[in-house]
């Protein structure tokens, strides 16, 4: 005879690492988010466009020449 125990067990026990590994995503996303971590742009909405084209060309990301004729454009 089935008294219902197993069922319950496996809905109240069997379930419940479900509600906490939910719980902790929820935890960890939440902290990410408050902290602002995770991949960032390090270029600041502040920046200028000619700070940007500077920071370009010290990391090697356009040579001499582009930075050169983009200063210009840039009325620099």
């Amino acid at each position: 005879m089935m008294d219902g125990s197993t069922g319950g067990m496996f809905f109240g026990g069997g379930f419940m690492w479900i509600f906490w590994l939910l719980l902790i995503v929820l935890i960890v996303v939440g902290i990410k988010g408050f902290v602002g971590g995770g991949d960032r742009d390090t270029s600041s909405s502040s920046d200028s466009p000619i700070d940007i084209l500077k920071k370009r060309y010290a990391n090697g990301e356009i040579n001499e020449e582009e930075f050169e004729r983009r200063s210009k454009e840039l009325g620099h």
